[in-house]
């Protein structure tokens, strides 16, 4: 028997258990890619409008240290310059859940330990789950390509964009194999991988924000090299040459340091706890909080940088959507009617909002985990009572996220209030007016885990259509019908205009009434692996 013996069969397991939620993350990177273009090719009347107001956006030392360098002077250039950072963070992201996923949390949960009882050689494991992350980076990348093409855009161009998200997919990979193998629990892959990513946002921010010399630091992070394919530009894609051998060499050492480490094990040794709990471990609520506060903390620092990133950014609307269709767009996309700059901030407000629900799907999602891999049995077993337990996780996902939109309100409104009239006053109530949608992706998220416990991960998809539906709906002219189905479409227009009473109270009732039936649903079925 071989070491890779055993690859085909665990990849088509793995294909199988997770093809929708990838299929569904891979859709809406595409679509996202389409609609952006789409949307930003009719904003403009004449080449001479887009090339005025791309002068706006590159001079803008804001939006480059966000969004990295604009491309071109072009509608095209425009058109990609959020998804080539953006794509590049999600494809990372989206390879590096893969792999976590069908390696790290695999083990720890036991079911490598029976699989290893079988033919399966030492490497096999590794191998299906990083052959599945390659083929869903090159998958995101080449439909994203494809998808520009319709909206007549350039073909080297497009076929540059997908090498943008390969770039950012392939080196991920890389990291989060390694990652992989130096703990031995699913939360301390994450934190490595995870950390690794946004040490490369900051420091390729730091490049592109920096002048002189400081400009090399772009180049020491992979979303710089990502970046400087510049789609629509000079279109550098043999930059997916350095990222290839970059991440071969990864998965090298990743598969030297596997044959180094016993199964179940980490490289690093798991630092012994305390010999006695503190207090606060005595109730469900306590534990669900140490469970999640180091992730947290990690989103609130996030959260708070982009608030004061999206604040700055505010002085300068009025010029950079000096243009009618695109002060039009930013309409459409907040549903707001005041002032441009009010228009504005609702539109990022959302995009935020979005993000805080994906904090609550994930730190939901954590009950899931605990429950396969035995130890909520543990914890039924005492005092604590089933309700007792969900409802723990629950209120920290949900008092989380409403957490995040508070951060980023604040942080916006203290960066903006000094070249606008709209500050905290005005951002942290139109934040937090967005929180009834993002408790029903909560909801949403409990309802799967109490009654289709092995579903639950459907959550992830739902939110990606809701972000199609929410954000590209309006610029795609989708029917009212079908835009609210999207519970951000119920939200008003806030700051500037008015709220949505009816649609507010609608989502909050759904959510009570979804937390409501999943806590009855967990109530009633067995306990699940």
């Amino acid at each position: 028997m071989t070491s890779f013996a055993g690859t085909r069969p665990l990849l088509r397991l793995a294909w199988r258990r997770d093809r929708w939620v990838i299929v569904a993350s891979v859709l809406a990177l595409v679509a996202t890619a389409y609609g952006s273009m789409a949307a930003t090719l009719g904003l403009y009347a004449n080449p001479a409008d887009a090339a005025a107001g791309a002068r706006l956006m590159a001079d803008n030392p804001s939006l480059t240290a966000l969004y990295g360098p604009l491309p071109s002077l072009t509608a095209q250039g425009i058109g990609v310059l959020k998804t080539i950072m953006l794509g590049s963070l999600f494809t990372a992201f989206l390879a590096f859940a893969i792999v976590r996923r069908h390696t790290r949390t695999e083990e720890e949960d036991g079911r490598f330990e029976l699989v290893a009882g079988g033919v399966v050689g030492r490497r096999a494991p590794l191998a299906a789950a990083v052959l599945l992350a390659l083929a869903t980076v090159v998958a995101t990348g080449m439909l994203s390509a494809l998808s520009l093409l319709p909206t007549g855009a350039d073909a080297t161009g497009s076929l540059a964009l997908g090498a943008v998200e390969i770039v950012a997919g392939l080196v991920m990979t890389g990291i989060t194999a390694v990652a992989v193998q130096l703990t031995s629990t699913t939360r301390g892959a994450g934190g490595i991988a995870v950390a690794a990513l946004g040490l490369a946002f900051v420091v390729r921010a730091m490049g592109d924000g920096s002048a002189g010399r400081g400009q090399g630091l772009v180049y020491a992070s992979f979303l710089g090299w990502a970046e400087q394919v510049s789609p629509f530009g000079a279109n550098r894609v043999w930059w997916l040459v350095p990222a290839a051998v970059l991440s071969a060499a990864l998965l090298a050492l990743a598969d030297a340091l596997l044959q180094r480490r016993d199964l179940g094990a980490g490289l690093w040794a798991a630092r012994p706890g305390p010999a006695r709990a503190t207090p606060r471990l005595g109730s469900p609520l306590g534990l669900a909080w140490r469970l999640q506060r180091g992730a947290l903390l990690g989103w609130t620092i996030g959260y708070a940088v982009v608030g004061l990133v999206v604040g700055s950014l505010a002085g300068s609307v009025d010029q950079i959507a000096a243009s009618p269709g695109v002060a039009d767009m930013l309409r459409k996309m907040s549903g707001g009617n005041g002032s441009l700059v009010d228009v504005y901030f609702g539109a990022e407000l959302r995009i935020l909002a979005i993000g805080a629900a994906a904090y609550g799907i994930a730190t939901t999602l954590r009950l899931r985990s605990e429950e396969s891999s035995g130890r909520t049995e543990v914890v039924l077993a005492t005092r604590v009572g089933r309700l007792e337990w969900l409802g723990s996780h629950a209120l920290i996902a949900g008092a989380g996220a409403l957490w995040l939109l508070a951060v980023a309100g604040t942080a916006a409104g203290l960066s903006s209030g000094a070249s606008t009239a709209t500050g905290v006053a005005d951002l942290v109530p139109a934040a937090l007016a967005t929180a009834p949608a993002v408790l029903v992706c909560v909801a949403i998220t409990t309802l799967l885990f109490g009654y289709l416990p092995r579903w639950a991960g459907l959550a992830w998809a739902l939110l990606a259509l809701f972000v199609l539906l929410g954000e590209l709906g309006p610029v795609l002219r989708l029917p009212g019908a079908v835009m609210g189905l999207s519970p951000f479409d119920h939200l008003g227009s806030l700051p500037g205009g008015a709220a949505d009473p009816a649609g507010l109270v609608g989502l909050a009732v759904c959510a009570l009434a979804g937390a409501a039936a999943a806590a009855a649903g967990f109530r009633r079925r067995d306990l699940s692996t």
